[in-house]
């Protein structure tokens, strides 16, 4: 791919989960990557797919909002409703499974004290089998399915896969079999997007599977982290792909010393299952790259994801919506930096596609993403620190380029 397109270029945006922590993430990163990049338009691509979480800011931007609406809705709250998203549907306990599990309980424990008592079988098997009074899910996802049903009802957008003026694909795992569902594709896209959200973001433990067409199906990471393929298929010329979550690299933290982890020991077993979750997920994903190598070498794909050394992302709880514009602004920030450091192996990439990054913007930094900031005073000391050490970078990759 060394000649410049003369035809419109089919551009793609692939969103993977990480719950509201990497829904946040990636509309920081999405607006730094819109505004920075001339001739980008996320909110008219020619295909999206999403993942958990990612398939929440999919389905918006298939529906034609913008980036920045989705900051005014999702980070400011300052939409009026319906777009108005209420972190409350995130987190309200599932009443009705306690209920419906916790009726089982007297004949589980009958059968579970006839099978030691009578049978002689051990006190774990016993154990195992009151496990079925746990709920299969701690909170109820409902509220979030009506959210999105409201906003895609809305003029001009639509809950219906089939209505939309994109592709919109949106992958979820069948709980029984393992393997990924597709909404979006022929057979499934008679389902509603928001009903497939729903699905797709039903992480295991947080949420129970929902059922769809007789299939309990749960957050589509469980089989892969992104799924890009699917979105390949579809003859896209440049991929964008978006990645929340990433194990973190304790040694080589750049934060202040009181924000560090030296070693993730430390920070107990809520540190330690995060990392091992990150790795598994960022392991898989690194296979996925390789392999869309081979299968689609014709495609450009353009990969973003934190720092692996960011402490402050990886430190702050996946499922916080409280710090939401600290957290939106700290991944606006990030992504300008990194567009700063890749700039001059972006800048060929995207001119194969008619586009090219817009450096005057790049290099400003007084832009920002939110409106209010916890520490307005700190401002534009922050700001500056953020970029001098990008700015830098930036200046001499390009003399040791020119000196090549």
């Amino acid at each position: 791919m060394s000649s410049t397109r003369t035809k419109r270029p089919r551009i793609g945006l692939a969103l993977a989960g990480g719950g509201p922590l990497g829904a946040i993430y990636e509309v920081g990163a999405l607006c730094a990557l819109e505004e920075s990049i001339e001739g980008l338009d996320f909110s008219d691509c020619d295909g999206y797919l999403g993942v958990s979480a990612g398939g929440i800011i999919a389905s918006c931007l298939a529906n034609g909002l913008t980036p920045r609406e989705l900051v005014e809705g999702f980070i400011e709250n300052s939409s009026p409703p319906p777009d108005h998203f209420d972190p409350a549907v995130l987190l309200r306990p599932h009443w009705r499974e306690y209920a419906s599990r916790l009726s089982r309980l007297p004949r589980l424990a009958g059968e579970a004290a006839w099978k030691v008592l009578v049978e002689g079988r051990s006190m774990l098997g016993a154990l195992e089998r009151l496990g079925r009074v746990l709920p299969a899910g701690l909170l109820n996802s409902d509220a979030l399915a009506a959210q999105l049903k409201a906003m895609f009802s809305l003029p001009g957008r639509s809950d219906d896969f089939r209505e939309l003026k994109r592709p919109l694909l949106l992958v979820a795992t069948d709980l029984d079999s393992g393997d990924a569902v597709a909404f979006g594709t022929p057979g499934w896209d008679h389902v509603p997007i928001s009903r497939a959200v729903q699905a797709s973001a039903a992480l295991p433990g947080l949420y129970p599977p929902v059922e769809i067409d007789g299939r309990f199906l749960v957050d589509g990471a469980l089989k892969k982290t992104v799924h890009g393929s699917l979105l390949l298929d579809h003859g896209i010329d440049l991929l964008f792909m978006l990645n929340p979550l990433v194990p973190y690299e304790a040694g080589h933290a750049r934060q202040l010393a009181s924000q560090r982890i030296p070693k993730l020991v430390e920070g107990g077993l809520p540190v330690v299952l995060s990392q091992t979750f990150r790795s598994l997920i960022h392991s898989r994903l690194e296979l996925g790259m390789r392999n869309y190598a081979h299968s689609h070498p014709k495609a450009d794909i353009l990969f973003f994801e934190p720092d692996h050394r960011d402490a402050e992302l990886f430190l702050a709880n996946t499922f916080s919506y409280r710090h939401r514009k600290q957290l939106a602004e700290h991944a606006y920030q990030s992504t300008r930096a990194d567009l700063l450091r890749r700039a001059p192996e972006l800048q060929e990439r995207l001119a194969r596609h008619g586009l090219s990054l817009n450096m005057d913007r790049l290099m400003d930094p007084t832009r920002r993403l939110v409106r209010v900031w916890d520490t307005p005073s700190r401002r534009p000391l922050q700001r500056a620190l953020l970029h001098l050490d990008e700015i830098l970078s930036l200046l001499e990759a390009r003399a040791a380029q020119a000196g090549a």
